[in-house]
């Protein structure tokens, strides 16, 4: 018997890293699971790997028009949400001299705006005694060079957490939230950073980590598992999944 059997759950970014890993182990317990993509020809190669008991849904976190059909989707396919994970995401570094409104915008609109516009939608549809869990970050407790921004982000889904375990304790909901630290994930590709830059940022987070290594997608899917599953005492907290980097 799997710890999810029976269960909903709505990943976003579902397609790769952390998202995918954490759908694979999700439907491994038992879940039925939704997952949003902004890729078409990703969503396609997730569900071949998926297998079964698995819905794709086309849509751009950042796309707060679409928050209300994804949710209507999740529940008319499998029936009211007992998990919901806020895991898509996007991340560009660059000093505080160099940022543009754009780049401002894009990251509010895709790590903020889009996830709280979903979970208000969602509300309505969550059963009692669910959980909502947030994919943050350790930039939001670490000073983190270039990271002005998505650090911002990241500390806004951190407060909203907060407030999101006491607006919705009298159903029962927790609210939680996952800060990974440095993870060997897709989003490193997609920095728009040169490939050199990357790996010397790579291994220079590496090494700061006590344990000396970058975490897994796997390893961040299991700590999903928990909050939504055996955690049921946990709730408005902020859990560091960095190997120790933030707090050694």
């Amino acid at each position: 018997m799997g710890k999810l059997d029976g269960k909903v759950a709505l990943i976003t970014g579902g397609n790769s890293g952390i998202g995918l890993a954490t759908a694979k182990l999700f439907i491994q317990e038992g879940a039925k699971v939704v997952i949003t993509g902004r890729r078409q020809e990703a969503l396609d190669e997730a569900e071949k790997e998926l297998g079964s008991n698995v819905k794709t849904i086309l849509a751009n976190a950042s796309d707060i028009h679409k928050a209300k059909s994804v949710v209507e989707e999740t529940v008319n396919t499998f029936g009211k949400i007992d998990v919901l994970f806020l895991n898509a995401g996007i991340a560009h570094f660059a000093p505080i001299s160099e940022i543009t409104e754009e780049h401002f915008d894009s990251h509010f609109d895709t790590n903020v705006k889009g996830p709280f516009f979903l979970i208000k939608e969602a509300v309505a549809h969550l059963n009692d005694g669910g959980v909502i869990i947030s994919n943050t970050s350790i930039v939001a407790q670490k000073g983190f060079d270039g990271s002005g921004v998505y650090s911002a982000t990241k500390g806004a889904l951190r407060s909203l957490t907060r407030v999101l375990a006491s607006e919705l304790k009298s159903r029962g909901i927790r609210a939680v939230s996952v800060a990974p630290g440095p993870i060997a994930t897709p989003i490193y590709d997609k920095m728009g950073m040169p490939e050199e830059a990357i790996k010397e940022m790579g291994a220079g987070f590496a090494q700061q980590v006590p344990l000396g290594r970058f975490g897994t997608p796997e390893e961040l899917a299991n700590t999903v598992l928990f909050l939504a599953t055996d955690a049921t005492f946990i709730n408005g907290v902020n859990l560091e999944v960095d190997g120790g980097l933030s707090l050694v």
